[in-house]
C-alpha cells in the first residue's frame, strides 16, 4: 500500500441486489488500489462486512409499490436530503450510487456544482421501456456502469461516459452445482426426469404461475409417465409454495438456499421458469429453460404500450432471436408450456442447441474476464487518478 492518504468513497445502495454489487465492487477496489480506501455512505450487511459505515439501515429504502411506498414518502424524502447532505459533508474522492434509482437519482440531483465525480453502477433499462430516461440522467453523473454490453450507446449519445463491466450473475456460482450429489441425496435415480419449476418470487408471481405449471405437471405425466420435480423457494413466497404443492398429484422436492438451488439446477433436465433474474442463472447452469410470465390484465395492458421488446429474456434479447422459448401473458397456457418443456426433454439437439447459446451468452456477459466486481474497481480509480493528475 502507499502512503498517501487513503482513498475515500461514498457509496449508496438501496436493496440487497444494490448491497450485492457495492459488496463485490469494495473488494475489487481494496484488491486493486495502491492506496487504502474509506468507505462511507448507505448499504446493507454485505457492504458493511466489507468496511462500509452505514449512515442508516439500507432496509429503510427497500419498499416496493405505490402502497407500500406512500406511508414511507416522509422518511425517505428526509433520508434523500439526509444522504446528500452527508455525501456532500463528507467531501468524497468520489460518490457513487448502485441502482435504486428513484432513490440514487434523487440524491444525485441534490448534488450539482460538487468537487467530486459521481458514478452509476446499473443502467436503467432504456432499451426496454422510457429511454428517455438516458437523456435525463446524463447531466447528474459523470460516468455510469453498465451490466449489459450493448447499453453504453444509449448513454454516450445523450453526452454520459459509459463501460461495460460485466453482468454479477458470472460470480454467482450457478454454474458450480454438484447434480450427482442432488439427485443421491434426494434419492432421484440418474434415469429419472427431473423438472425444476420457478414460479417467481413473490407472492403474486406464484399465485399465478404455480395453478398453470400444475396443470403443465399433468399434460407432461400423462405424455412421459413418471416426472419428478424440484421447487427452490425464498422469501415471503415460500411457505405459498409449500402449501400450495401439497395436494399436487407429484411431490416436489423443495429447496432452499442458494447452494441447493445451484445443485438442484446441476441435477434437473429441463426448467420451467417464471421470467425474471434466474434465467441468466438457469443460462449459466446451462440447464434448458421454457419461459413463462402472466400478469395480472391492468399490469398487461400498460406494459403492453410501454415496453417494446421483442423478448424478455435476456439470452434472446442478447442473441437477438428465440434461444429459450418465451410464452407470456395470454400465450402462457399449460398446453404450450407444457409443449415446449416436452420438446426439450425428448430432443437432445434442442437442449444442445441452448446449452451452446448459453456458452456464447454468457461469455457476452464477461465470463472468462475479470470479475465484473474487479472491473467496476479499475475503471472508478481511472477516474480517481484522472482527478488527481488534474
Amino acid at each position: 500500500m502507499s502512503d498517501a492518504a487513503p482513498y475515500r468513497i461514498f457509496l449508496i445502495a438501496g436493496e440487497p441486489s444494490g448491497d450485492a454489487l457495492g459488496a463485490k465492487m469494495m473488494q475489487g477496489l481494496k484488491l486493486t488500489s495502491s492506496r487504502s480506501v474509506e468507505f462511507f455512505g448507505v448499504g446493507g450487511p454485505l457492504m458493511e462486512a466489507e468496511g462500509l459505515f452505514s449512515l442508516f439501515p439500507m432496509e429503510e429504502l427497500t419498499v416496493m409499490g405505490l402502497f407500500e411506498v406512500l406511508p414511507k414518502l416522509p422518511l425517505l424524502l428526509r433520508r434523500i436530503r439526509e444522504t446528500a447532505e452527508a455525501a456532500q459533508n463528507f467531501a468524497p474522492d468520489i460518490l457513487i450510487t448502485i441502482d435504486a434509482p428513484d432513490f440514487s437519482f434523487r440524491v444525485a440531483k441534490k448534488l450539482t456544482n460538487v468537487a467530486f465525480p459521481k458514478v452509476h453502477y446499473v443502467a436503467p433499462s432504456v432499451w426496454a421501456w422510457r429511454p428517455g430516461r438516458a437523456q435525463k440522467i446524463a447531466p447528474l453523473y459523470d460516468h455510469l456502469l453498465t451490466l449489459l454490453p450493448f447499453e453504453p450507446p444509449y448513454f454516450e449519445k445523450v453526452g454520459l461516459p459509459a463501460t461495460f463491466i460485466g453482468h454479477s450473475v458470472v460470480e454467482t456460482g450457478a454454474d458450480k452445482g454438484e447434480g450427482a450429489k442432488f439427485r443421491q441425496t434426494h434419492d432421484i435415480g440418474t434415469e429419472e426426469k427431473l423438472l425444476m419449476l420457478l414460479p417467481g418470487s413473490r407472492r403474486g408471481e406464484v399465485a399465478r404461475h404455480l395453478p398453470l405449471f400444475e396443470e403443465t405437471v399433468r399434460r407432461l405425466k400423462s405424455e412421459m409417465g413418471d416426472v419428478r420435480l424440484v421447487v427452490p423457494v425464498i422469501g415471503r413466497a415460500a411457505e405459498m409454495v409449500r402449501e400450495a404443492m401439497k395436494s399436487w398429484e407429484v411431490e416436489p422436492v423443495i429447496v432452499t438456499g442458494e447452494v441447493a438451488k445451484f445443485d438442484a439446477m446441476a441435477a434437473a433436465d429441463v426448467a420451467l421458469a417464471a421470467s425474471g433474474t434466474v434465467g441468466l442463472e438457469l443460462a449459466l447452469a446451462e440447464l434448458p429453460t421454457v419461459i413463462a410470465y402472466r400478469m395480472n390484465a391492468l399490469t398487461a395492458w400498460i406494459a403492453r404500450r410501454i415496453v417494446k421488446l421483442d423478448y424478455v429474456n435476456l439470452v434472446n434479447i442478447l442473441m437477438k432471436r428465440e434461444v429459450v422459448p418465451e410464452f407470456l401473458l395470454e400465450n402462457c397456457r399449460p398446453e404450450n408450456l407444457a409443449r415446449a418443456t416436452l420438446d426439450l426433454f425428448r430432443s437432445e439437439e434442442k437442449r444442445g442447441g441452448q446449452i451452446a447459446d448459453f456458452r456464447h451468452a454468457m461469455v457476452l456477459l464477461g465470463k472468462g474476464a475479470a470479475v465484473p466486481g474487479v472491473r467496476a474497481a479499475e475503471v472508478i480509480l481511472e477516474i480517481l487518478q484522472r482527478k488527481t493528475s488534474l
